[in-house]
C-alpha cells in the first residue's frame, strides 16, 4: 500500500532498465539492485527494476517529479565510460541507438508521459557505455562491472543536489529487488565484488 505523502514533497523515482540475459545490457538493472543493497530512501523515494518493460513503465514515470536513470548506452566512447545527461537532453540519447532487439527504447515511455502531461520535471540519465552485448546469459564485462560504485555515487550527488536524503546502510539483509535466483550473486555465480565494499557500514 502506497504511503501518504505531503503534496510539497516530490515524488522520486530511481529506475534501473536493460536486459541482464545480454551481458553488458543489464548495467541499469545491475546497478539500481546494487543502490538499493547500498542505500536507505525517505518514502518519498521509489527504487525500480524496470528491465526491459517498455510502455508498462509509463504509469511509474508518470507519477514522479523527480526521475534517476541506469542504462547501458552507445555514446560511442571508450568501453566503461560513464557519462551523466540531464533534462532536455535525456531523449536524444535514450533514442539515439537501441542497445538491442531484447531492450524497448525509453523514448517512447518518455514521451508518452510527455503526451499524459506528466513528464517529470527534473530528469538525469546516468549512462555507461557497453563492452559485450551480445553473449547470451553472460555476466557484465569487468570494465562495466568496476564503474558501478561510480555510477551509484554519481547518483547519489544528484539526488542529494535535488534536496534528497540519501543515507548509507547501516547493515542486516536487505531483500534483493530481483528474487533470488537473478540476483547479482547468484545469477553470475560469484561473490559480490570487493569494489561495493566501501558503500556500506559494517554493524
Amino acid at each position: 500500500m502506497r504511503k501518504q505523502l505531503s503534496s510539497t514533497m516530490p515524488r522520486v523515482l530511481i529506475l534501473g532498465i536493460g536486459n541482464i540475459l545480454w551481458a553488458d545490457e543489464g548495467f541499469g538493472v545491475r546497478t539500481v539492485e546494487a543502490f538499493h543493497q547500498a542505500y536507505s530512501v525517505p518514502d518519498n523515494v521509489t527504487i525500480l527494476d524496470g528491465g526491459t518493460q517498455g510502455l508498462y513503465l509509463v504509469q511509474f514515470v508518470a507519477e514522479t517529479h523527480y526521475l534517476i536513470v541506469f542504462d547501458a548506452i552507445d555514446y560511442g566512447l571508450a568501453a566503461g565510460t560513464l557519462k551523466i545527461i540531464e533534462n532536455d537532453e535525456v531523449p536524444k540519447f535514450t533514442g539515439a541507438k537501441k542497445m538491442s532487439l531484447h531492450q524497448t527504447g525509453f523514448q517512447e515511455v518518455l514521451s508518452a508521459a510527455d503526451l499524459l502531461g506528466r513528464y517529470p520535471a527534473k530528469l538525469a540519465l546516468i549512462g555507461c557505455q557497453p563492452v559485450e552485448l551480445e553473449n547470451w546469459g553472460g555476466p557484465l564485462t569487468e570494465p562495466v562491472k568496476a564503474v558501478i560504485p561510480e555510477a551509484i555515487r554519481k547518483a547519489v550527488t544528484v539526488l542529494k543536489r535535488w534536496g534528497i536524503d540519501v543515507r548509507v546502510r547501516s547493515g542486516g539483509t536487505v531483500p534483493s529487488l530481483l528474487g533470488n535466483d537473478l540476483d547479482f550473486d547468484h545469477y553470475e555465480r560469484r561473490a559480490e565484488p570487493a569494489a561495493f565494499d566501501h558503500l556500506r557500514r559494517t554493524p
